[in-house]
């Protein structure tokens, strides 16, 4: 509670912070929504009213918001060593511990690369940035100076930061901030409803992308392109889930020119498509593997970049030539965080979470589907506890609504009016649930979607927007 002396923050004229992703001149009246506390899968105003969560936060807070184990686990170390760091060849034992732990846990494909070092950070992004540097550092390594473009897709996430924000394919993320940065090329995005030609099966598109990534290769010359990055599941560019074959052609084609994969795992690892990891679930083959968001269920800030061995031989024999590594940040691989880290994974296989997300997946995804028949949506999809619902004005044409509408974020306004939080991509409503959901509150979080679909819908006809 607010001293009594004081308004609460939402009674303010305006707060004192810079929203991410937020309209921040239209913020200055309406003011921000105050998370004071939760509980479960549930947060709570500062008036105490309770929200579903159907977001997990930012798709990360896997075991909720009140988990003890990771509460004690982080006041223990807190008292033990509250900070050291991994510089000039130093460790703290416990960030030591989660390396070997998480190599241990890291997808191995008999035909694969196999995981042999690991490097923290405190961001996705992070992550993502050491992973664009060391791929420049490895190809200098190699002898290849010229071989350090980076392919991403249309419509990808991969962060903010300058290098992490031009790989990510969204236009808010370029626009008036001068990116993207050089030697970032751009493929297509894989979302078949939206993309593939009339009467165009996935298979068809799949290798109608892969021939395209072929193309751009050879366009841009093989002893240029030094990697390409994505999401197994396309997170915040709208929940899309590949196409049936897509990532078999599309490794095929990097292999053939020797092509760096990096798998962004910032979202999908530890449990969200139905297998610990992403990777997993499609065969994914890559050389590096960022991790971040459910690796500590977002209690405190900590990523990683997982590289083969083969990349990290060059990188030892380029520090040697350099006389130092030179990258790393102060509170990378930080002890508390290191340590709910472990927490973390050890309650994953304690409670078999897991196998608790291929349980519910039935419920999540089934209840999903169902909306395919509301006069709103258009697609919907999705795999284990992630998925989306594209709206759109005319289900037969696919004709989406004029963007100005803003009829995604009218329908997440009617989701707070009905007491659960969620979040739109544009037209394009998502759904990513702490990985702890139970069928009957999967039913509840999609009575309250429903709910909310058919405000917007009555909404839109008395607007006019929509014939009755």
């Amino acid at each position: 509670m607010t001293h009594s002396t004081q308004k609460s923050i939402s009674e303010r004229d305006t707060d004192s912070l810079i929203h991410p992703y937020t309209n921040l001149q239209a913020h200055q009246s309406t003011g921000p929504m105050v998370i004071t506390h939760g509980k479960g899968i549930s947060v709570f105003d500062e008036d105490g009213t309770e929200y579903l969560e159907s977001m997990a936060g930012l798709w990360c807070t896997s075991l909720g918001w009140d988990e003890p184990r990771l509460v004690k686990a982080a006041t223990k170390a807190m008292e033990r060593l509250p900070f050291y760091h991994s510089f000039n060849g130093k460790v703290p034992d416990v960030t030591a511990e989660l390396g070997e732990r998480l190599l241990s846990l890291a997808p191995a494909p008999a035909d694969g690369p196999k995981m042999s070092k690991v490097f923290f950070a405190n961001s996705g992004s992070e992550a993502v940035d050491t992973a664009l540097k060391l791929v420049w550092y490895v190809n200098n390594a190699r002898g290849r100076p010229n071989k350090k473009k980076i392919i991403a897709r249309e419509k990808a996430y991969h962060g903010t930061t300058i290098a992490a924000a031009s790989l990510t394919g969204l236009s808010a993320l370029h626009n008036a901030f001068d990116l993207p940065i050089d030697r970032v090329l751009r493929t297509g995005c894989p979302h078949h409803y939206r993309f593939a030609k009339p009467g165009e099966s996935e298979q068809d598109f799949a290798t109608r992308l892969a021939d395209d990534l072929e193309q751009l290769i050879l366009d841009e010359g093989p002893d240029t392109v030094a990697a390409f990055i994505a999401e197994p599941v396309m997170g915040a560019g709208g929940v899309l889930v590949p196409p049936k074959t897509y990532f078999a052609k599309i490794q095929a084609v990097l292999k053939k020119y020797d092509v760096l994969f990096i798998a962004d795992e910032i979202i999908c690892g530890f449990g969200r498509t139905g297998n610990l990891w992403g990777s997993q679930t499609y065969d994914l083959k890559p050389d590096m593997i960022t991790v971040a968001k459910a690796l500590s269920s977002a209690y405190l800030p900590i990523s990683a970049l997982m590289v083969s061995e083969d990349i990290f031989a060059d990188i030892a024999k380029e520090s040697d030539n350099q006389g130092i590594f030179g990258h790393g940040f102060t509170y990378g691989g930080h002890p508390v965080a290191c340590a709910v880290a472990l927490e973390t994974l050890k309650i994953y296989e304690d409670r078999n979470i897991v196998g608790h997300v291929q349980g519910v997946t039935p419920a999540f995804q089934n209840g999903l589907a169902a909306f395919k028949a509301h006069p709103l949506v258009g697609e919907v999809r999705g795999v284990g506890l992630v998925g989306a619902l594209e709206l759109v004005k005319d289900k037969a044409t696919k004709q989406s609504f004029a963007s100005e509408l803003g009829v995604g974020a009218k329908v997440i306004k009617h989701m707070l009016e009905h007491k659960m939080i969620g979040r739109n991509m544009g037209d394009a409503i998502a759904f990513s649930p702490p990985l702890i959901i139970n069928d009957i509150q999967i039913n509840d979080m999609w009575s309250r979607t429903k709910a909310a679909l058919d405000d917007t819908y009555e909404e839109l006809k008395i607007d006019g927007h929509i014939k009755a």
